[in-house]
């Protein structure tokens, strides 16, 4: 005889998913533009401070849109009003199942990778986003070979200009000071580690935050500071084992100190990796770091949910999926709305916290029989993080985004201490990359948004002599 099944336990407002998206969802934050403090806080906290949540640690099995209804893995049933689904993304593997390739994602992964360095002579790191230009700036002691598939480094973040304002901070020693964060950091507590079953392993867990290598010591196990050589314009090829390699008789680099002589590796290294370009190198692991996917497949099953050409669930500018009471939030969802000329989406943490908390609020207001406005926040793409230890603001189309060839730049660059470009179209501000203690980002947030017709300063704009900010007060 079949087990009787619990009942269905009745929530007016269900949340699927504990990273940022889904805390903020759950907890409707009130919006703050600053940075603002991550801090790992364990779901324990979240229902003492409101009392209303209630915390179900499992992962979904099944979505029953039509009856209304989340299956998650401990055989619970789950019927819902109103559905969000902050569910994030997956890393996007080189290769799946080899013990040598590492993702770094959440903060189990990071410390795994904190665990593999310490023994760790040589590394290679293949990837462009901002994981892999954190890295590359805080190891230490560790050969690195870094594989990008573009001309240069951090080419969602920046242009070629900026990557060689940055790139020659790595060929300097890194000074020890750190500047002060501010944020929160989420973390789900109390799940034992000696529990995580093989099944449990692989469960992907909350993205990192902006400040994740904090408190990790990056270390390998040589005594220098940076030791990085770079292959751009290049992708993996091939990845050989250690005795696959043997047998094929391949022949491997050593890492290049001179770029004009090459010489043949004669240490033998547990994998080795082939470039496009015909590169072959050995190294003790391989760090994968070439983006993410929606984290979709849980909720496919049985539902017919529209998807964005990115894989995420299309949502509308009310946050909703093409699934009646379903919403969706954060890097899971595909932004589907007429978008504003100064903001895109990009899978970052603070879109994550900015689609959650509007999310919440459109969940609310429907429920209500109300109406909302779109949030502001979606008027102007505003990120600020950190590269290298330099401050960076990236604000509106900063890469000139869809701009097509009708655009200029102005520049204006201190060597090792600023660097600040202006993306303009006909007269206005489209888009800014301030790097360093530049204090122009709320002058240029505002030109950004009012559009106002700027020809008439030229290069004016960007003159360290003139004080810009009393011009539009």
């Amino acid at each position: 005889m079949e087990a009787a099944r619990p009942p269905p336990t009745a929530g007016k407002f269900v949340v699927v998913g504990g990273g940022i998206a889904g805390v903020t969802c759950a907890e409707q934050i009130s919006k703050i533009l600053e940075e603002f403090d991550v801090e790992e806080q364990s779901s324990t906290m979240l229902e003492k401070r409101f009392p209303n949540i209630k915390v179900i640690e499992s992962g979904v099995k099944q979505l029953k849109s039509e009856e209304h209804c989340i299956v998650t893995e401990d055989g619970n049933q789950h019927v819902y009003k109103k559905l969000c689904l902050c569910a994030g993304a997956k890393p996007k593997l080189i290769c799946e199942g080899n013990p040598y390739v590492l993702g770094i994602r959440d903060t189990d992964s990071a410390q795994e990778f904190q665990k593999q360095l310490t023994k760790a002579k040589r590394i290679m790191i293949i990837g462009n986003g901002g994981i892999a230009l954190e890295l590359v700036y805080e190891i230490k002691g560790c050969e690195v070979i870094w594989a990008i598939k573009d001309k240069a480094i951090g080419n969602t973040f920046f242009d070629a200009g900026a990557a060689e304002f940055l790139t020659s901070k790595l060929i300097a020693e890194k000074p020890e000071a750190k500047i002060a964060q501010k944020r929160t950091r989420y973390t789900t507590e109390g799940r034992k580690k000696e529990a995580r079953s093989k099944s449990k392993a692989d469960n992907v867990g909350s993205a990192l935050g902006p400040d994740w290598h904090e408190g990790l010591n990056l270390k390998g196990t040589k005594e220098f500071s940076h030791k990085i050589h770079l292959e751009t314009m290049c992708e993996v090829k091939k990845i050989y084992l250690q005795d696959e390699f043997r047998i094929l008789k391949k022949k491997s680099f050593t890492f290049p100190r001179d770029p004009k002589s090459v010489t043949t590796d004669t240490e033998m290294w547990p994998v080795y990796v082939e470039l496009t370009n015909e590169k072959i190198y050995g190294c003790d692991f391989i760090v994968s770091a070439t983006g993410v996917t929606p984290n979709v497949e849980p909720f496919l099953h049985g539902n017919s949910f529209d998807l964005g050409e990115d894989g995420g669930l299309k949502v509308d500018d009310h946050m909703h999926t093409s699934l009646p009471d379903v919403y969706a939030a954060g890097d899971i969802c595909t932004a589907s709305w007429q978008l504003s000329p100064v903001w895109q989406q990009m899978r970052l943490w603070t879109q994550a916290r900015q689609m959650g908390w509007y999310a919440a609020k459109c969940m609310a207001a429907a429920s209500l029989g109300d109406s909302i406005d779109m949030d502001f926040s979606f008027e102007l793409f505003a990120h600020v993080t950190k590269f290298f230890n330099y401050k960076v603001v990236l604000l509106g189309k900063y890469n000139a985004q869809g701009l097509g060839s009708d655009h200029e730049l102005m520049l204006r660059c201190t060597k090792g201490q600023e660097y600040v470009k202006v993306v303009m179209q006909n007269g206005r501000m489209m888009g800014a990359v301030l790097i360093g203690e530049t204090d122009l980002e709320e002058t240029f947030e505002n030109l950004i948004l009012n559009q106002m017709n700027l020809s008439s300063y030229g290069e004016d704009l960007l003159d360290p002599n003139i004080d810009i900010e009393d011009y539009f007060d």
